[in-house]
């Protein structure tokens, strides 16, 4: 049992979720809850299943990489719970690929995608090496880099048979030098790191993390130019606009770019449950933006209505 400094004040319950194979993240959000108290914030880890979640009057999510096998269920418990960072509208939308198509609508340099789905005629280039992937995914569950079309079509065609929409896009050779992951928190740039490719070449599976729930990642920090991070910030401006809200309500963003300053284009925008990378920064820059984290989560819970000072205790 915690003791509180001012058992007077109203103290929120903040949950940070993580799910049943990750019930406290993969250690990289560990930072996370000292942050939070170093502001007087009171927050633990649960996983999203858990009915605890929907008592809580904060839920962030920092983990939840099963709900692409539970997803309408997922769907249905972001609005049972009181208060969801980031919103339960942002997820339904960011969960889905198919976003790609608003961003590239918007003026955004995206990947080209393509989106079939079930019972949709597949269409893969004969000439072109392509990834094959399910719209609604993560962690690289059930994406395959191909070099034959035929072979491309049929796991695309699986993945149509167990219900999903399918999305088709170019391998892009840049991606062997890595992706650039522009991190955000609460609409303003915070960091970057590299990801190294993921998927292996066409015929071999991606090695995952032994709780099976993402492909295992070479992450190393980054220092982007301004322009690489114009691209990411216009990717969010395009994403807030599209749903109707403030950049600045975004608690946390990563915007995936491959590319450099003279052809930087967006491969993903996560709203979701990105990994932020806390740990390719050095301890120093680590503390001060997982304080801007905390400072935006404190934002949240005034504009929600549930300052310290918003209600007193009996």
């Amino acid at each position: 049992m915690v003791k509180l400094a001012r058992p007077d004040l109203f103290h929120p319950r903040i949950v940070l979720a993580g799910c049943p194979a990750l019930p406290e993240g993969d250690g990289d959000d560990d930072g996370l809850v000292g942050a939070l108290r170093q502001r007087g914030l009171q927050a633990r880890w649960c996983s999203w299943d858990d009915p605890d979640t929907l008592g809580a009057d904060l839920v962030i999510l920092r983990a939840t990489w099963d709900y692409i096998d539970r997803f309408d269920e997922f769907l249905a418990w972001t609005a049972r719970v009181h208060n969801l960072l980031n919103p339960p509208q942002v997820v339904a939308w960011n969960a889905d690929k198919r976003y790609l198509g608003d961003l590239l609508d918007a003026g955004v340099p995206t990947v080209p995608s393509r989106f079939f789905a079930p019972g949709e005629t597949i269409r893969v280039p004969t000439a072109d090496e392509v990834v094959v992937k399910p719209a609604i995914g993560m962690g690289s569950v059930g994406a395959l880099r191909f070099s034959d079309s035929d072979q491309a079509r049929a796991h695309a065609g699986a993945l149509q048979a167990e219900g999903r929409t399918v999305l088709v896009q170019p391998y892009d050779q840049r991606i062997e030098d890595g992706e650039t992951a522009l991190v955000f928190l609460g609409g303003r740039q915070s960091h970057a790191f590299t990801k190294g490719p993921i998927l292996p070449p066409p015929g071999q599976a991606p090695v995952f993390e032994e709780s099976g729930t993402y492909a295992e990642e070479t992450l190393t920090p980054a220092d982007p130019d301004f322009e690489v991070w114009d691209v990411g910030h216009a990717a969010l401006a395009a994403a807030a606009a599209h749903l109707r809200i403030d950049a600045g309500d975004l608690l946390y963003a990563r915007v995936d770019v491959i590319g450099d300053r003279r052809d930087a284009h967006v491969l993903e925008l996560e709203l979701v449950e990105p990994s932020l990378g806390w740990r390719q920064l050095d301890g120093t820059t680590r503390t001060r933006q997982q304080r801007e984290f905390a400072l935006g989560v404190e934002s949240a819970l005034e504009r929600l209505g549930l300052g310290p000072l918003s209600k007193r205790r009996p």
